[in-house]
């Protein structure tokens, strides 16, 4: 199994790091465009190998796409990260042509191969992508729902004050401060609802925290975050790569599930060693349908500012 990051920057050598850790894949390449980044990165990560106790390889290559041939799965992290004020939806401009320059490079050596988009506005890049490559919509795939329910995973079992092992939850629709629908309705403590431990006042608190945890991250740290993008990607690619059959919510291509079409967003998908296997179409209420359609409608928004 052959894994490709693309940016060596701190989300992607967190998610190299973690890939290599669960030690389920045999390579790692990781590839970035600044002279001896991604080699160096990946020379300190490997020097943690006898450390950490994993045998999956690590190379680094300066902007050497050829190093990346026959990969299963490629990682697209490059591109400017947030800093404090800023939207995911200002990095367009600038992340749409890193994007696309990426992605057709990593399909011409690696036809077959499942992309996952990390770059922001992760949507509309992961739409851009399908746009610009001829891969099936099964093998393109946006990381935001997984990482957006990790955090909101925290913030429930903060205000449960409960171990997270015990918490279960889920965040769909676009990944921006405004439009993720935290599912507060389902959310569980072992398979009671939330709403059996703490008030609706305090649920609502934490589905607000929720939308903005990168802003509330980018704030503290001064850029975007990466320890948690980081992992999110890795069991991303750990659920494909080993055929988990796991659920996660991811974005990905709509054509009449949800009622919506002709845009990525995120909704919960089964994924195996195919990509997307299935699309899970939820019962939503019509509050959770209300949002949903209101996060569609930002993301179309952004999309429409793509020049493609």
């Amino acid at each position: 199994m052959k894994v490709t990051v693309v940016g060596a920057g701190a989300v992607g050598a967190s998610c190299a790091e973690y890939i290599a850790i669960k030690n389920f894949a045999s390579e790692v390449v990781l590839l970035d465009i600044k002279e001896g980044y991604a080699e160096g990165k990946a020379m300190d990560l490997m020097q943690t190998a006898s450390l950490n106790g994993f045998d999956t390889r690590i190379v680094g290559s300066t902007n050497d796409y050829s190093k990346t041939a026959g990969s299963d799965i490629c990682v697209i992290t490059s591109g400017i990260p947030r800093k404090p004020g800023m939207t995911r939806e200002e990095l367009i401009g600038i992340n749409a042509g890193i994007v696309k320059t990426v992605s057709s490079n990593l399909v011409k050596h690696s036809p077959k191969t499942i992309i996952i988009v990390v770059s922001n506005p992760m949507d509309t890049m992961t739409y851009l992508v399908h746009k610009t490559t001829d891969l099936p919509k099964s093998r393109i795939i946006g990381m935001g729902g997984a990482l957006d329910s990790a955090r909101f995973k925290y913030r429930l079992a903060e205000a449960l004050e409960a171990p997270i092992s015990d918490v279960d939850g889920m965040v769909i629709g676009g990944h921006s401060d405004t439009g993720m629908v935290p599912l507060t309705r389902l959310a569980t403590r072992n398979s009671v609802p939330v709403t059996e431990f703490i008030s609706q006042e305090r649920l609502d608190q934490v589905m607000e925290d929720t939308k903005v945890g990168g802003a509330t991250l980018t704030k503290l740290l001064g850029t975007s975050a990466w320890y948690a993008p980081g992992a999110a990607v890795s069991g991303l690619v750990q659920a494909i790569a080993c055929d988990q059959k796991k659920i996660y919510p991811c974005s990905v291509l709509l054509e009449g599930e949800y009622g919506l079409n002709d845009l990525c967003i995120g909704v919960p998908v089964i994924l195996g060693r195919n990509g997307i296997e299935k699309i899970v179409e939820l019962d939503l209420n019509d509050a959770e349908k209300e949002h949903m359609n209101k996060s569609a409608e930002g993301v179309s928004k952004t999309n429409a500012l793509l020049e493609l």
